[in-house]
């Protein structure tokens, strides 16, 4: 008898890798004969790194990378030696998990460090990049990233133009001789799950802005400085892009992807799958358990137990959801391969003491739920 455990992070709290580690260590205690297989998961976001090198073996790089503001961080990539695969996250060098709240600034924030991340792979003879752009701090519309790669920015005064956003406003001229010419023999996947256009109502700018500390006024900016960035490129290349679908994620990180990287987008949830071998792994399995910190509709958006559950339901196997806390109409999934969803508190606790407790809780949980399982399995036998 197969399970495979195949949960994402449980964030504040568990790396997916650690979830999984805890579910399947529940399991085996109930199920002492059952052949538990683990498959971290993540669906672009953070986390997604980790999960990819820890299900296909691969092996994780340091860089020193430029962060989103001031100073210098040090940034992880993965590396898949066998098919030649440089995995990187771009929260690594250039998330809103590096500043405290009071620190974002989404005028100036750089996506500087990315690039860095993304011509280190290609230093390692990269073929195929994956490029999970979850959790940014910026709006720059991949300015810093295509700095860090050769291009070159200036005003109309012929000077370089400083990092961030807000001053792409008095962008002037658009280099792109010193682009690097590896981009164009490389395979860039982009891993996200957000369809935005880079301006307007629906754009980078309005809507993730302000997570990243821009207030009204410099919304209105940043998203008129994108649009005129979006001019330069559509008369340098000779196509506009901003509009298309997932442009305007990550602070407009997909559409220099799109543009100028040639990139394809795909679910993050798909690209962690494929790479982790999750289809193979549920083939032959009797069950599989997948969870998240917060289980609800908007994880019908993409979100990895709504991909796990695609996956494991064209094999006819089921799923069974352990999540922090079950949120409003969670039973929506249960129309899309879901059988059921448990939450992880066993009485009233904070929340502090849940992300403390959480791998017993775990444990504890999906003990509970292979018993029951295994009691249904013998009823339908008898």
């Amino acid at each position: 008898m197969k399970i495979v455990i195949a949960p994402d992070s449980f964030k504040d709290s568990l790396s997916a890798a650690a979830a999984a580690q805890a579910i399947a260590e529940g399991v085996a205690a109930a199920l002492p004969h059952a052949q538990v297989v683990q498959c971290p998961m993540a669906d672009g976001g953070e986390g997604t790194l980790q999960a990819i090198v820890a299900a296909s073996q691969g092996e994780l790089r340091t860089l020193r990378a430029h962060g989103p503001l001031s100073g210098t961080v040090q940034a992880q990539w993965g590396w898949l030696s066998a098919n030649r695969t440089a995995v990187i996250e771009m929260a690594e060098a250039s998330g809103l998990q590096l500043l405290r709240p009071e620190e974002r600034d989404a005028c100036a924030s750089t996506t500087l460090g990315t690039g860095e991340l993304v011509r280190a792979a290609l230093d390692a003879g990269a073929r195929h990049i994956v490029l999970a752009i979850g959790g940014s701090a910026t709006n720059d519309g991949g300015s810093g990233m295509l700095r860090a790669l050769g291009a070159q920015f200036y005003d109309n005064e012929g000077q370089p133009l400083p990092l961030g956003g807000a001053a792409l406003a008095r962008l002037g001229r658009l280099d792109l001789s010193g682009l690097d010419p590896r981009l164009a023999r490389v395979k860039v996947e982009v891993a996200a799950d957000v369809d935005n256009p880079l301006c307007g109502a629906h754009g980078a700018s309005h809507v993730f802005g302000p997570q990243k500390g821009a207030d009204p006024a410099q919304v209105a900016v940043l998203d008129a400085a994108l649009g005129h960035f979006a001019d330069h490129a559509a008369q340098a290349l000779a196509r506009d892009l901003r509009d298309e679908p997932g442009s305007g994620a990550a602070g407009g990180v997909g559409f220099a992807a799109k543009a100028f990287m040639q990139a394809s987008f795909r679910p993050g949830v798909e690209v962690v799958a494929e790479l982790a071998g999750l289809a193979e792994a549920v083939e032959g399995a009797a069950l599989v358990i997948t969870g998240e910190g917060r289980f609800d509709a908007q994880t019908l958006r993409g979100k990895t137990p709504f991909g796990v559950a695609r996956i494991a339901r064209a094999a006819g196997v089921p799923v069974i959801v352990l999540a922090g806390t079950l949120g409003e109409h969670y039973q929506a999934l249960y129309a899309h391969g879901v059988q059921a969803a448990f939450s992880l508190a066993s009485g009233p606790m904070t929340l502090d003491d849940a992300c403390r407790e959480a791998p017993r809780l775990l444990r504890e949980r999906a003990g509970d739920i292979a018993r029951l399982w295994a009691l249904g399995q013998a009823a339908h036998r008898a």
